[in-house]
């Protein structure tokens, strides 16, 4: 028989933890996905939904992964040509799934660990008026744990009568401040599996009436993740296609946890587990005299993932091993960052007191590497 899983040991940056109760949910007897319990089901998470969000539109489920809406973005909301603003894996992604779908993009890059600011934007914008209809950004970054300032970019956006903005909030909706509606975004994404702390399979996201006007005049839009199609469904508490509806079962009960805790609260534990998560780091580097540092500079540092950059000597593959053997799990550096750096996802249902305890395990693996490589 396999060993429960200790969820206190489980700090992958996605998918994360999953509790007992949520797992415990997803039992119960289906139903049809175009009858009343469904219409039920997803009514009754409407308000919740929204609340999440942070908006007054109505949000969209989809049994994908949140990869699934980002081809939704690319397919439905540009005409013209896209700007994708890429400084680590995932917004790199939103590059390559317009490659592949034949979309004209181009990249706005920043070196992995920085963020894109508005001036960056802005400049790229005002070069060549009227090249772009579209700009993706990933809020979060779960690669470089960068939190790009969405606020400010969309505002830069906005200067632009014609440009949209699409956003992969994946590791940020749940754990970070996103507003849609005040930040006047056009689409906004997040997959079940990172902040909101529930099974891989569901993808959320919601869109503007402007996303909605220019999937309109796109033809070609997808069949599966057709945006028109999405906001047709929802307005009668359906979904567009066979959903998971165990999955189903499992949001409606964390969307209850998360109103009991409150989404401000939330977002707040996550702020906290970070600042300790890069206080530790500070005091690592202090304790052993070595170059352990955040890979994100001050001011644009996720909540809800932490990337460590790494001595000479220490690989995040060693360490990640060697705290597997202690019965913890984290993730080595993503892409071409995985060996230089570690990554902690302090993100879902964690509290500070299960942070602690890896942080206290993630110290004696790093004493007993350095003292290897001292040796040796």
């Amino acid at each position: 028989m396999t060993a429960p899983i200790d969820y206190g040991r489980f700090f992958l940056p996605g998918p994360t933890e999953v509790r007992p109760e949520i797992l415990e949910a997803m039992v119960r007897p289906i139903i049809g996905h175009r009858g009343k319990d469904m219409e039920e089901l997803l009514s009754g998470m409407d308000v919740a939904l929204r609340a999440l969000f942070r908006t007054d539109r109505p949000v969209y489920v989809s049994t994908s992964s949140a990869t699934g809406f980002m081809e939704a973005a690319i397919t439905n909301l540009s005409r013209r040509r896209m700007l994708c603003l890429v400084g680590g894996a995932f917004g790199a992604r939103f590059h390559k799934i317009a490659d592949m779908c034949g979309r004209p993009a181009d990249v706005l890059a920043a070196e992995w660990g920085t963020p894109h600011t508005p001036e960056m934007l802005g400049e790229a914008l005002m070069a060549e008026p009227g090249k772009y209809d579209l700009v993706t950004v990933v809020h979060s970054e779960t690669s470089t744990g960068v939190l790009n300032p969405v606020a400010e970019l969309a505002a830069v956006v906005r200067d632009h009568e014609d440009v949209l903005i699409a956003v992969d909030g994946v590791t940020s909706v749940g754990g970070v401040r996103v507003e849609f509606d005040d930040w006047d975004l056009d689409f906004l994404l997040t997959g079940s599996q990172k902040a909101l702390a529930l099974p891989p399979g569901l993808a959320l996201a919601v869109a503007s009436e402007r996303a909605l006007e220019r999937a309109g005049q796109i033809p070609a839009r997808s069949y599966y993740f057709d945006l028109l199609e999405f906001e047709r469904r929802a307005g009668g508490f359906q979904t567009t296609n066979t959903p998971a509806v165990s999955l189903f079962y499992a949001l409606e009960v964390q969307l209850e946890r998360i109103r009991e805790e409150g989404l401000e609260n939330r977002w707040d534990r996550h702020s906290r587990m970070a600042e300790r998560t890069w206080d530790w780091v500070a005091d690592l580097a202090d304790r052993t005299g070595k170059p352990f540092s955040v890979l994100a500079p001050e001011g644009y540092r996720s909540p809800t993932v932490t990337s460590i950059s790494l001595p000479a000597g220490l690989s995040g593959p060693g360490i990640v091993g060697a705290a597997v053997e202690r019965g913890y799990t984290l993730a080595a550096g993503y892409g071409k960052l995985k060996p230089s750096t570690i990554r902690i996802g302090h993100m879902g249902d964690h509290t500070l007191a299960e942070l602690e305890a890896i942080l206290s395990v993630l110290d004696e693996v790093i004493d007993e590497l350095l003292t290897q490589r001292d040796v040796i």
